[in-house]
């Protein structure tokens, strides 16, 4: 395909409600949406999961928008006729830039594919028609509120809660929602709020019986992570440390993670999702797929990628109705815990145009 133009858009989408984590507080999302149009005039859409701020990873916004004009762009209009499958190669060059990457990539592949007419889920090898949802649960202002949001979410029917801890909100916490739901799958996030001399108050949470504990240490701390899955029983899951199929077999090879979280836009894309994904089959490695709290243009495509048969553990890909009051697409909806995967060529979906364009706050289309 040769491209004919590219749409940057920056749109602000509010949530339903305030999700604070260990590096802070949203309250709205803000997206970098990327269309490209090929020449055939078919335009395919994806988002860019960066922050506003370099709070998660390194990447935010306007430093995506500034990659991808300055230097990634000018590659691929050199590059003329490629196919999704050469964008990683032809982008090498330029170090980092995941999120960014993987926005452009996931655009000229949804386009690629609905000229194709093949669905992306049917690309990438799923074997499922339904995926199970998890929800992913914030830092709360007490335990009453969180007890009070979890018991919202098990209503609804989701089959596995993860909570979101912190140093200071974690064993009461764990210990609140492991009483009132002695079954239900739990699961617990620090988002590297954690050191290496927490092993024994980690261990702690050993006695809740969680599937795992997701990226206590600093990304950087593959070895940390290591150490840490001698002190405690619960499996350790990887997250921000894994941003290639190389930082996957490196974890693996030093025993750091038994689980990891595979998240599109943190690897650069979903070729790249898949090669991890396949790792870790190989490897007897079970994996799930996150959230970046994705409009339903991201969670279309995540859906594909979490049809795999690897992801056996519920994933963050849960109903638009969690995030947003209204969603850029069709509102993703929740059955009886699972989530029906897109079908239709490409990721499936379509932007609400109107709507769209109502929460866009800068607009800028590239020749």
């Amino acid at each position: 395909m040769k491209i004919q133009e590219i749409e940057l858009r920056i749109i602000e989408l509010p949530l339903v409600r305030p999700f604070r984590t260990s590096f802070g507080t949203q309250t709205s999302r803000q997206v970098l949406m990327v269309k490209v149009v090929n020449e055939n005039g078919t335009a395919g859409w994806a988002e860019c999961v960066a922050m506003s701020s370099p709070l998660y990873s390194p990447e935010y916004t306007y430093a995506c928008i500034d990659l991808i004009k300055r230097f990634l762009i000018p590659a691929l209009k050199k590059a003329g006729e490629f196919k999704a499958e050469d964008v990683a190669t032809i982008l090498k060059p330029y170090l980092g830039g995941q999120m960014a990457k993987a926005s452009l990539e996931t655009a000229i592949l949804d386009a690629q594919l609905k000229d194709e007419k093949v669905s992306l889920a049917s690309y990438l090898g799923a074997t499922k028609s339904r995926v199970e949802c998890g929800v992913s649960v914030g830092i709360a202002n007490n335990l009453d509120a969180l007890a009070e949001e979890v018991k919202i979410y098990v209503d609804e029917g989701y089959r596995r809660i993860k909570l979101k801890i912190e140093p200071g909100w974690d064993i009461q916490a764990v210990k609140l929602i492991r009483d009132i739901y002695p079954e239900i799958p739990l699961q617990v996030d620090a988002n590297q709020a954690y050191s290496r001399s927490d092993g024994k108050h980690l261990a702690q949470l050993d006695q809740f019986n969680l599937l795992l504990i997701e990226q206590p240490l600093d990304e950087h701390d593959i070895l940390g992570h290591a150490l840490l899955a001698k002190e405690v029983k619960t499996p350790i899951c990887l997250d921000e440390s894994i941003i290639s199929l190389q930082s996957a077999q490196d974890a693996l090879a030093l025993n750091a993670t038994t689980v990891i979280n595979i998240k599109p836009g943190r690897v650069g894309g979903y070729f790249e999702s898949v090669k991890i994904h396949d790792l870790c089959v190989a490897s007897k490695i079970p994996v799930w797929c996150g959230g970046m709290l994705e409009t339903g243009i991201g969670r279309a495509a995540n859906l594909a990628l979490a049809a795999l048969p690897g992801f056996t553990l519920p994933g963050d890909t849960s109903a638009s109705s969690r995030y947003f009051k209204q969603d850029i697409t069709t509102p993703f909806v929740m059955d009886d815990g699972y989530i029906t995967v897109p079908n239709k060529p490409g990721i499936g979906v379509e932007p609400d145009m109107d709507f769209l364009e109502s929460i866009t706050t800068s607009k800028e289309v590239i020749k």
